[in-house]
């Protein structure tokens, strides 16, 4: 019995760092575990320090009168310092990156994530839409390379055909018309080029509609004349999917006071023009101004029309 006692004593002695060790690693999570930083927090965010968005550093910035200022110089101020503020924010991450400042650029890439996940709204919708005050008086031939390259565009994006949409080119196909205007507002593309800027947004940019249908207004604003059914896809956008049939009507019955374009838009208008003039009074949940869509975000929740939309037609 005697001889067995050291042999107890040694096995005893040597599990006691590993009990030390196991008692010391429940104290230490028992006092310090709620303190950890929360590893799901972190695959979320880049470590570092933050800062308010207000925070300006050792930098004086220019105050911004709210008082004096219309909304229309508001507006360019935020676009402008928005578009400044995304610009720097990519140069900084590419310097860090090209500097070897792998942490620093990996806070300038999550933040410059983040602000390319927020819908940038127009705020203005006519900074994107030319005033009516143009004319179409000249032959221009640079504008009619431009003309001829964004329906070239147009049809590579596979306009017309939804299954084979390109949106990165239909989008470069819309800024082609954009640029036609705004470089050459005197020619007489320009309201082919608005109309062609009105399909691409009606078709291919869900959401849009509202810019679609200025689009579509300044192309007969612009050539009382023009060949394109202008009009009658502004009346069909009012009265489908902008809830605004006052003004459908009034351009329903100007369609057919002209009585020109193709024969089965005419129909449709004459039967719409009869259908909104006997229809009941819309009921006060309904709303009755034209709602506008975001780009980005929450659906539309404008109410639409029971009556089906007319097919695409020429004319």
């Amino acid at each position: 019995m005697d001889a067995g006692r050291p042999q107890a004593r040694e096995s005893l002695m040597s599990q006691r760092p590993r009990t030390l060790l196991v008692v010391g690693c429940l104290l230490f999570f028992g006092l310090f575990g709620c303190n950890l930083p929360n590893q799901s927090v972190d695959r979320q965010s880049a470590a570092g320090t933050a800062t308010s968005r207000d925070a300006t550093a050792k930098f004086d910035l220019p105050d911004i009168s709210i008082v004096s200022a219309e909304e229309l110089e508001l507006v360019e101020q935020v676009l402008s310092h928005r578009a400044s503020y995304h610009r720097k924010l990519r140069q900084l991450c590419d310097y860090y990156g090209s500097s070897g400042y792998e942490f620093k650029r990996r806070w300038a890439d999550f933040e410059l994530t983040g602000f390319e996940k927020v819908k940038p709204y127009a705020y203005v919708e006519q900074r994107e839409v030319p005033a009516e005050a143009l004319a179409p008086v000249e032959q221009i031939a640079e504008a009619d390379t431009l003309y001829d390259r964004g329906l070239d565009l147009m049809r590579q994006g596979g306009h017309g055909l939804p299954v084979l949409y390109r949106l990165d080119v239909l989008a470069d196909a819309y800024k082609t018309f954009v640029s036609l205007v705004e470089q050459y507002p005197s020619s007489d593309k320009i309201d082919d080029a608005a109309f062609q800027c009105g399909e691409i947004l009606k078709e291919c940019f869900p959401g849009r509609e509202a810019h679609a249908v200025r689009w579509y207004e300044r192309a007969f604003a612009w050539d009382e004349q023009t060949p394109h059914p202008a009009r009658f896809r502004a009346a069909v956008l009012y009265d489908h999917r902008l809830a605004d049939r006052a003004r459908a009507l009034a351009l329903y019955r100007r369609i057919i006071a002209l009585g020109t374009g193709d024969k089965s838009n005419l129909r449709y208008c004459q039967g719409r023009i009869e259908e909104l003039t006997t229809a009941q009074p819309p009921s006060p949940t309904e709303g009755t101004g034209a709602q506008q869509s975001p780009l980005f975000g929450s659906p539309d929740t404008t109410p639409r029309s029971t009556s089906p939309e007319p097919e695409q037609s020429g004319g």
